[in-house]
């Protein structure tokens, strides 16, 4: 029978187990340019047990930022911020993907260079607000992207991609899920162009394909990702039959072959399994939990068949040695998330692995 705890081969790699740290945004993009920090460098070195790393979601562009002081892999100076990163986590025995991000219409012009506004596929504003240096700040009415801006964000991703791979990542993710660009894309409540962008399930998948078509010519279809998140009401999506664009999305992959796909569970994990007999790739599992955090349970989600490898997150963020806990069950660090988003190392780089836990207290 088949382990979390055993390897795997995945974006031509050999994974040391099947347990992922899930992309978690941060907003401690400090250094020069919205680049990583050295402590970025130790936060994920630290969780390095993992099977495969997927860092926070990382945007590809200056106009593609929702949220302040996350990081960018667009400019010279972020992919050098990056590669001591790589280079950590390589030196500690471990995979990292990055994750490319772009918010779209989730964010606010106070966050982007002067004359860039959020994009969306349609001028749809959300309900809500997000985070800025002034506070919270309600939701815009974003910019409709045009063909021009449609072929801009795709070659984005791809020199993206490119960058991530000089910078000494192991492949690169494609977020396309939680409600930011290429969701809003797939939704319907989102996207209500009527061109060839828009309207059906087909034409609604088309921007996601683009992307991971484009990210997979730049650096090769088996160090590519796509995280999906069918049904997900965050960003103020609605999608009351995801099935249809999903299912359209995984047929119109099936030529390019994308090394593996994320699932953000919200909904009935009958879909999930629906889009697993779908895909030929690997596929890795955030599951759909109640009431709880992700733990020891969902390993048996590879033991079953279910996925190939399941993803972490908020217990991932708490525990630097979440696979050696996992597998002796326990115990496990609470997650601070007055430290979620922002600060200092506190509720970073602190959170103690089981070999300090136990030690004796002077």
């Amino acid at each position: 029978m088949t382990t979390a705890f055993d390897p795997i081969d995945l974006g031509g790699s050999r994974l040391r187990n099947r347990i992922v740290m899930a992309p978690m945004t941060r907003s401690r993009a400090y250094g020069p340019g919205l680049s990583p920090t050295a402590s970025t460098a130790t936060y994920y070195a630290q969780r390095a047990s993992a099977g495969l790393i997927v860092t926070e979601g990382t945007q590809p562009s200056a106009g593609g930022q929702g949220y302040p002081d996350t990081p960018g892999l667009h400019s010279a100076e972020q992919a050098a911020g990056w590669r001591r990163v790589t280079d950590a986590v390589h030196e500690a025995g471990g995979r990292i993907f990055a994750q490319l991000m772009h918010t779209g219409r989730i964010g606010h012009r106070s966050l982007l260079p002067d004359g860039l506004r959020p994009v969306s596929p349609s001028a749809v504003r959300p309900k809500g607000s997000v985070y800025t240096a002034q506070g919270p700040r309600e939701f815009e009415e974003p910019q409709e992207l045009t063909e021009e801006g449609i072929a801009r964000a795709v070659e984005e991703h791809a020199a993206a991609a490119r960058n991530a791979v000089a910078a000494g990542f192991d492949g690169v993710e494609v977020h396309a899920a939680n409600g930011y660009l290429a969701h809003q894309f797939l939704a319907p409540n989102a996207n209500l162009r009527t061109d060839g962008w828009g309207g059906s399930p087909e034409r609604r998948a088309r921007f996601a394909v683009e992307l991971v078509t484009a990210v997979a010519e730049a650096i090769g279809a088996e160090r590519t990702g796509l995280r999906i998140s069918p049904g997900n009401p965050l960003g103020d999506i609605d999608e009351p039959d995801p099935e249809p664009a999903y299912t359209a999305l995984l047929r119109a992959l099936e030529p390019v072959g994308p090394g593996y796909l994320h699932i953000v569970e919200t909904g009935e994990r009958s879909l999930t399994l629906e889009l697993r007999k779908r895909f030929a790739g690997a596929l890795i599992l955030n599951a759909r939990t109640q009431g709880r955090l992700s733990g020891p349970e969902e390993l048996a989600l590879v033991e079953d068949g279910t996925a190939d490898l399941v993803s972490y997150g908020a217990l991932f963020l708490a525990n630097p040695d979440l696979p050696e806990r996992l597998r002796a069950g326990g115990p496990f660090n609470t997650p601070d998330r007055a430290t979620y988003y922002g600060g200092d190392d506190r509720g970073y780089t602190d959170y103690p692995a089981l070999e300090t836990r136990r030690q004796p207290q002077p």
